[in-house]
Formats: C-alpha cells, structure tokens, sequence
C-alpha cells in the first residue's frame, strides 16, 4: 500500500483510519464505527434474556430462547390478550346498550308528541293558552332569573356544565401471539429442544456434534429438527446434504428439517451489521 502524507487525503487509497480521523476532527459528516465482538450477542444466550440458555429452544424461524423465558412471554401475552378482549366485548354491550337507549327514546318522543296533536285537536283553547305562554316567555328577556331560569348556572367551569370527551374506541384485539423477534406467531408447541454438544477443553463450551469443531459468534450454525442437535453450516453442506440423513439418530432429513440459528444482536447493534453510523450536518458545496 502506497505509503501517505500527513495531511494526505486526496488520493486513491484512503485508508479507514484516515477517514475516521478525519471525521472526527470536522464534525460533520456520517459517523461510523466498527462493531467490536462485545457489541454482539452470544449465540448461546436467550433473545429475550441476553443471558446463557440453561434450557434452550428454538422457534422454527431459528431464534433461540431459554424455555422458562418464553413460556413466560407467552403465558403473558396470552393473558393481555384475554384482558384486551373482555374490554372489547364491554365496549360492544355498551354500545348496543346506547343505540338500544336511543331508539326507546326516540319512540317515546314520538308517543309524546302524538298524544300532543291529539290533545290540541280535541281542545283548541289549549293551543292560544300555549301560545299566550310562549308570547310572554319570550317578551321576558333573557335574564337567568326570569321564568324558572335561576337555577342554571351557565359556567364553563361548573363540572355539569363541562363537556364530555367520548372514550377511545377499541378495536378488536387479535388473539395471537407473536415472537418479539421475527413478528411471526409463535406456539409453545412449535419450540423445539436444542442439545449443545459441550467441549473437554478451554477453547470454547460446545462444539459440533459431528466435526467437533468449537462453536462461537463468528461460526454459522444450525439445529436439525430430527434429533435437536447444533452442528455447522460447514458440516451440513459438504457432510450431511449428500444423504440428507441425521447422523445422530439416521433419520431421514428434509430440507424444513435444517434450522439455520439465527445470530441476533444486543440491544444496541445487530449481529449481521459490522458497522454503526450516526448521521450529522453534512456541509453543502
């Protein structure tokens, strides 16, 4: 590599220490940084713990879990739903309560004023004493102390005077639950048991069941459905896909069979990105 200047930085070859020097020296401009190996999860820990599974399981999409963690996650969300559906059906009796209450009063209005029109046809003098009334409210003025009108206390301020706010209408909750990693639902009886081959030495904790090549963050591995056991993608393309049989057990394997584990990230980067990048003021040219 062509060796550079101090301040060299319009050249070919613009090595990454130089970039992120510079960077950091402008302040403007994105920001990247590489993940270092303590940004990502071990892929032996739970994705909901981000601790060591001491009874791991996996979903069929490959994410792994620590059992106690999960069925507690289900049996949780489980009950939001429950509780989410009893409001639900209140919401919906309330409100066939409401539209039954309105069309009983709407019937009585219409009773009311019918035996209304019946009164003020069989007697007429009833409608120049109602009409009379109405001449004389009218001419009263609009004074809260003239005709019954002194009990109202017309301020904004006054609880019965306030208006009402109409609550939130809910909707119908769904009664799946899904798993906090892919979104997809998830079944405590789709969880399949993993056995980790451990290691006898200070290398690693488990290795290939097969190979026994050790197992870490950088090795993509998988689980067979068949027998539950963790081997490396390495060993399945160029060992097991030939006959496409468990060499734990010699079950025959399909491909559904083969679960790639899934490599998930802490809570601050993934396990599949290699850098991180804060975007900053860029300077216009």
């Amino acid at each position: 590599m062509t060796r550079h200047a101090r301040n060299n930085t319009a050249g070919a070859v613009y090595s990454y220490h130089e970039r992120q020097r510079d960077t950091n020296t402008s302040g403007y401009g994105t920001q990247r940084q590489r993940l270092a190996k303590e940004s990502i999860k071990d892929f032996d820990a739970c994705n909901l713990t981000l601790q060591p599974c001491r009874h791991p399981v996996i979903t069929p999409d490959g994410y792994m879990y620590d059992k106690e963690s999960i069925l507690e996650y289900i049996i949780h969300q489980k009950r939001e739903n429950a509780r989410k559906l009893k409001e639900y059906e209140k919401q919906k009796k309330r409100e066939e309560k409401e539209i039954q209450d309105l069309a009983n009063a709407e019937l009585t209005n219409k009773t009311i004023n019918f035996l209304k029109t019946e009164t003020t046809i069989s007697k007429p003098s009833a409608s120049a004493t109602s009409g009379s009334e109405v001449v004389s409210s009218v001419g009263s003025g609009i004074s809260n102390m003239t005709s019954g009108r002194s009990e109202d206390l017309p301020s904004f301020w006054v609880p019965s005077m306030t208006p009402q706010s109409s609550k939130t209408k809910l909707k119908k909750p769904d009664s799946n639950v899904y798993c906090p990693m892919s979104g997809r639902p998830i079944k405590a009886n789709q969880l399949l048991d993993v056995h980790f081959t451990p290691t006898n030495d200070t290398k690693g904790k488990y290795k290939c069941a097969v190979t026994h090549d050790v197992l870490h963050n950088a090795v993509l591995c998988a689980v067979l459905k068949t027998s539950g056991t963790v081997v490396t993608m390495e060993c399945i393309e160029k060992l097991i896909k030939k006959d496409m049989l468990d060499p734990i057990n010699g079950q025959k394997l399909k491909e559904a069979d083969i679960i790639p584990l899934q490599r998930g990230g802490t809570g601050y980067a993934a396990a599949n990105e290699l850098e991180a990048a804060v975007k900053r003021p860029v300077m216009m040219a």
